[in-house]
């Protein structure tokens, strides 16, 4: 009997046993069930981020290129304004000066057939005024010398004369030619005699 018995206690114990590991097999496949659910949806989420990042990056990386193109499109455009702007900067000078060389041309017709003198003299005298108002009206202005103390920001002296009037000493006695200025800024300076 008690070999029966052993049989059936040892049966019963590996039943106890393998119903424990058939248990702890099923538990063991549900974590491993669970562990691959749980790093599929890591993965997919994974997969969904880096996706999302991407079209980030895509979309940034077009504004990018757009932005760039578009910058390198002003920079051409204001490249060929400003060489436009320096190739026709003097168009309205020009377009002032042509009346006074209209004017000169018909003085020197004027010479070749009139015999009043004066007349001439007297056109051409009009004429001079007229450019000396074009000049003035274009921001340039004769630097006043004559009677002046030398100033080296806008006189050059070229030579010393000598003068008898203690008062004309150091001052400019005589221009031989004429300075002027364009809106402040020497463009040409004087050359003066200076009395010593």
């Amino acid at each position: 009997m008690s070999k029966k018995k052993e049989k059936v206690e040892n049966k019963a114990t590996t039943n106890e046993t393998n119903g424990q590991t058939v248990s702890q097999n099923t538990a063991e496949a549900k974590a491993e069930n669970g562990k691959k659910t749980t790093t599929e949806t890591v993965d997919a989420k994974c997969e969904e981020t880096i996706e999302s990042i991407r079209g980030e990056m895509n979309e940034y990386k077009d504004k990018y290129l757009r932005l760039s193109a578009e910058f390198d499109n002003y920079r051409k455009r204001t490249q060929r304004e400003k060489m436009d702007l320096i190739k026709y900067a003097s168009e309205d000078v020009i377009k002032g000066l042509l009346p006074v060389v209209d004017d000169f041309e018909r003085a020197i017709k004027s010479t070749m057939t009139s015999t009043d003198i004066e007349a001439v003299k007297h056109g051409l005298s009009l004429i001079h005024i007229k450019f000396l108002d074009f000049l003035r009206s274009n921001g340039i202005q004769e630097i006043m010398a004559v009677g002046q103390n030398l100033n080296t920001d806008h006189h050059e002296a070229i030579t010393k004369f000598p003068v008898d009037d203690e008062a004309q000493k150091g001052k400019i006695v005589d221009v031989v030619e004429k300075g002027y200025m364009l809106n402040e800024k020497v463009i040409r300076f004087s050359k003066v005699v200076v009395g010593e």
